[in-house]
């Protein structure tokens, strides 16, 4: 075994468990009844989560999402990277982020209980991506029941970066679905894509259409909806564009399940949320407790910058120069 096993917790009882291979978060548990409920979706052992779904609760880079055949401009250079999604590059690639072995210590942050910091070189030319990058993470704690997840890197060649988590939810516990949630997304637009799932380059408004989630909406009446975008994705996978005034922490997205009273709101500096309601997975692998991994397990809410947003000028910059530093946050608030 060549990843390490690591644990957040504060005085509330909340449990933040992840592994080094990835930075996969593999489980955030919640006191309920004396006992505890774990809100993602993923698998009983770190061995399994190694063998399971590829970005299950990992962190995705050096550019989260999905790229258009893999091909964008650079300081007026073509640049090819892999294509690991049908012709579109996914995630960073066959060998992202998602699979590579963090560096973890434990750190300290101010307001928080306990963290720890993970760190990552990606060589010039890791999966076609020019330039060095040197990568740290942070995952904090705190009493507030705040799960914070903290992005900085700095490259020495001008590059792209959107790094993002990818965890998915289900505040019910494994062996349920997320249809009876309720999802609230703060945005009054969103990015439509094509039958690639590749961003045609609008950004259109959600309302009077099936993308609207200004207002708690249960998820289950609508990714059955007759809305086009959601008929080509086979339920929600795509990009809101995050209300904002500022640069600073805003929520993105709250999801509550009604009958629990449990919800997670996603607060980020990043401008979009790309968020997916797990269509791929067929019950083919077992999870949590044994219980089969369908579509609708779980809800990945993934803060980060827009789909393709290289190849679409109108879209947030994506570039990343010498000098520069990325930094990026999101924040998972537990309530229960």
């Amino acid at each position: 075994m060549n990843y390490r096993v690591y644990t957040l917790q504060n005085d509330h009882g909340v449990r933040v468990e992840f592994i080094s291979k990835g930075g996969r978060i593999t489980g955030i548990k919640i006191p309920y009844r004396n006992q505890f409920i774990d809100i993602v979706t993923g698998y009983d052992t770190p061995e399994e989560s190694v063998a399971g779904d590829a970005y299950m609760g990992a962190i995705c880079g050096r550019y989260a999402n999905r790229i258009n055949k893999g091909c964008l401009v650079l300081d007026g250079k073509h640049v090819q990277l892999n294509q690991n999604n049908g012709f579109n590059h996914l995630h960073g690639g066959i060998n992202g982020f998602h699979v590579k072995n963090w560096e973890v210590r434990q750190t300290a942050l101010a307001g928080f209980s306990c963290a720890f910091l993970l760190k990552l070189t990606s060589p010039d030319g890791d999966e076609k991506y020019p330039g060095n990058l040197t990568v740290q993470v942070v995952y904090a704690l705190n009493e507030k029941n705040e799960f914070l997840i903290d992005f900085k890197a700095v490259t020495d060649t001008t590059t792209i970066v959107n790094l993002t988590s990818h965890p998915y939810f289900n505040l019910k516990g494994a062996g349920h679905h997320v249809l009876d949630h309720l999802l609230q997304i703060n945005a009054g637009y969103f990015t439509p894509v094509d039958e690639t799932m590749i961003p045609t380059g609008e950004i259109k408004p959600v309302e009077n259409s099936g993308m609207d989630f200004r207002s708690p909406v249960r998820i289950g009446d609508k990714v059955f909806d007759h809305d086009p975008q959601i008929k080509l994705a086979g339920g929600l996978d795509h990009n809101w564009v995050i209300n904002r005034k500022s640069k600073e922490l805003v929520m993105a997205a709250k999801l509550t399940e009604p009958e629990s009273g449990r919800s997670v709101e996603v607060f980020t500096t990043q401008p979009g949320i790309q968020v997916y309601t797990a269509s791929h997975f067929n019950g083919s692998e077992k999870g949590k407790g044994g219980f089969p991994i369908n579509q609708f397990s779980g809800i990945a809410l993934e803060a980060q910058n827009f789909p393709d947003a290289p190849n679409h000028p109108n879209f947030p910059n994506a570039v990343l120069k010498k000098g520069e530093i990325y930094h990026e946050r999101v924040m998972y608030r537990l309530n229960f």
